[in-house]
């Protein structure tokens, strides 16, 4: 089913695709309706970072948002990174993984990463709508057309555990998807990649690191409450969350 909305009057009227009521993977009572940005728009980072302003993100090639008409639990979030301040859990995580060396790169090798990506969905995720994994699901997911990607390589004495990617716009970064080897799982590798992200956006004199949705009755969404300061979209405005 497809619709026009106006959603911003800077960007002018885009034409939104809407799926079919599914059943929600993040709260198991809840149907939920996603909004796709039409693929055949013109897209570039300037509309794209609009967009994600107020609130949408990439998965491969499609921009979405939650349109759900009977629950708002997904709130977009960001963390103003020039006011970020690592908390004890955080700083132990840095400590922990000294060791990793984390290199940013704008190409991966689909053959080294693929591997690290197939375990990380069969032994963390083997029950979601990712699963099972394939590589052209691993291709289309992670890259996009715009060439703003980046990818973040975790290695240990130089062998690859795991990636974060990562999409740089004009004034923000945004955290699109980690994953790594299951046997690392004691090091919060997701906590890092994160930690990493945000001394990352600084360098580049970013102002914010998109975390996605966080859904406080959803425990593997409701980490990102532990990112101190903390920005929400509530009724189109950013604000501080409590």
């Amino acid at each position: 089913m497809a619709m026009t909305r106006d959603i911003s009057p800077d960007i002018g009227k885009i034409r939104l695709l809407l799926t079919q009521p599914h059943n929600c993977s993040y709260l198991s009572d809840q149907q939920a309706t996603t909004a796709f940005v039409d693929p055949d728009a013109p897209m570039d980072t300037q509309l794209y970072a609009q967009l994600s302003t107020m609130g949408f993100r990439r998965s491969g090639p499609y921009l979405y948002s939650p349109f759900c008409k009977a629950c708002n639990a997904c709130i977009s979030a960001r963390i103003p990174v020039n006011q970020f301040r690592a908390n004890r859990s955080q700083r132990r995580c840095l400590k922990r993984n000294a060791d990793i060396s984390i290199t940013p790169v704008d190409s991966i090798s689909f053959e080294e990463h693929y591997p690290v990506y197939e375990n990380y969905i069969s032994e963390r995720h083997n029950g979601g709508d990712m699963y099972p994994p394939s590589r052209g699901q691993f291709e289309q997911f992670l890259v996009n057309k715009w060439g703003c990607t980046k990818f973040l390589e975790f290695r240990l004495d130089g062998t690859l555990i795991g990636t974060a990617v990562v999409d740089q716009l004009p004034t923000a970064l945004s955290a699109i998807y980690t994953y790594f080897l299951s046997q690392h799982s004691g090091r919060s590798l997701g906590t890092l990649a994160i930690l990493f992200q945000i001394e990352l956006a600084k360098k580049l004199s970013l102002d914010y690191l998109y975390l996605g949705y966080w859904i406080s009755d959803c425990q593997k969404m409701s980490y990102k409450a532990k990112y101190k300061p903390l920005e929400i979209l509530q009724e189109n405005t950013w604000q501080l969350s409590e």
